[in-house]
């Protein structure tokens, strides 16, 4: 063997060593982001641990949820591992009851299933998260948790348990109280427990069709809710104003006044 293709052979040698080597990323080595607006409702910080390396298709992070803070609805083309760490969260299946997850947990989400997790209202909780890549991608992200939906009961229970936590009205009922339980119960069960959900339209663009109709209608009363709820959705102050500017020409002037005067409240309450 010759002095050149002695040399190829150590090269190729160390490369193919040097890819089986042990490594460790240190605590602390690998930067931490805040989890995208678009993606998550609160404070949410994300800490790579690992990422793809082929044939390997498994990705690894710690996600640290504040108290009240959570996912979109989302899936993973190849499912989820969740290995909760530290606090209490929840998490959800679309159409299924709310589970709490606590630490020491650990939760396999099936592929393409649709479902959020985050923390708890009052504690935070933070995770591993394990997903595997299917042509490059790990997830599909869709609407935002709305807070009928974060705040419904856990598994097995009716009510909020009363020695640990306050039981906050829906928004049904701060709309209408207790003076008719049944249009209560319609309204968050049927219209923002269905039809507000529908991953068809965002709750973004629900917040802007709701906004525009009561605006074209002169509602005022269930304008000022809608407005805070759109902002709640995503929609900006500058994009409602602009909507009200554009709706005078079509609902009228009157109409776009009214609506004015509610959102200056609305705006400056905030």
């Amino acid at each position: 063997m010759n002095v050149l293709a002695a040399a190829v052979l150590s090269l190729l040698f160390a490369a193919s060593a040097s890819a089986q080597t042990i490594t460790i990323a240190r605590r602390g080595t690998q930067p931490s982001r805040q989890g995208p607006a678009e993606n998550f409702t609160g404070s949410v910080r994300v800490d790579p641990l690992f990422e793809a390396s082929g044939p390997a298709r498994a990705t690894g992070a710690l996600v640290t949820f504040e108290a009240g803070a959570r996912t979109a609805w989302h899936s993973h083309p190849l499912g989820q591992t969740l290995i909760v760490t530290a606090g209490t969260g929840r998490v959800q299946q679309w159409g299924g009851p709310v589970d709490e997850i606590r630490q020491g947990d650990v939760v396999r989400i099936p592929p393409n299933v649709k479902h959020w997790h985050g923390a708890a209202p009052k504690t935070s909780m933070a995770h591993i998260a394990i997903v595997e890549q299917l042509d490059g991608k790990s997830a599909d992200w869709l609407e935002k948790v709305t807070e009928e939906q974060y705040g419904m009961p856990l598994r097995g229970q009716s009510a909020p348990n009363a020695l640990t936590q306050t039981a906050q009205p829906t928004r049904a009922q701060k709309l209408i109280g207790e003076f008719s339980p049944k249009l209560v119960e319609l309204t968050d069960e049927v219209l923002f427990g269905d039809v507000w959900t529908r991953p068809q339209l965002s709750p973004r663009d629900r917040s802007l069709v709701t906004v525009s109709a009561l605006i074209a209608m002169n509602r005022p009363e269930q304008l000022r809710s809608h407005l805070a709820l759109a902002r709640d959705n995503g929609v900006t102050q500058e994009e409602l104003v602009e909507t009200i500017t554009h709706l005078a020409f079509y609902a009228g002037w009157p109409s776009a006044i009214t609506a004015v005067t509610v959102a200056k409240e609305v705006f400056e309450k905030k």
